[in-house]
């Protein structure tokens, strides 16, 4: 196993920070992304049609969001 001197070691560590800033700032837009898509979804009706497996009649369920969901 190489030795690394100290030079080395402040690169890598720099390298390791600079991708942990880059992989916290994915996460942040993913999730920036996801409430603002959860918004969307909670202001609008949402209808779902199923249909029985047993007497094969349709059913319409609607889902209303009226609250922002709590983290």
């Amino acid at each position: 196993m190489a030795d690394y001197d100290e030079s080395d070691q402040a690169e890598e560590i720099e390298r390791l920070k600079q991708q942990l800033k880059m992989m916290d700032d994915r996460m942040d837009n993913i999730d920036s992304m996801v409430t603002a898509v959860a918004d969307r979804v909670m202001s609008q009706l949402i209808t779902l049609s199923v249909t029985c497996p047993h007497c094969g009649k349709n059913v319409e369920i609607g889902v209303v969001g009226n609250q922002r969901p709590r983290r």
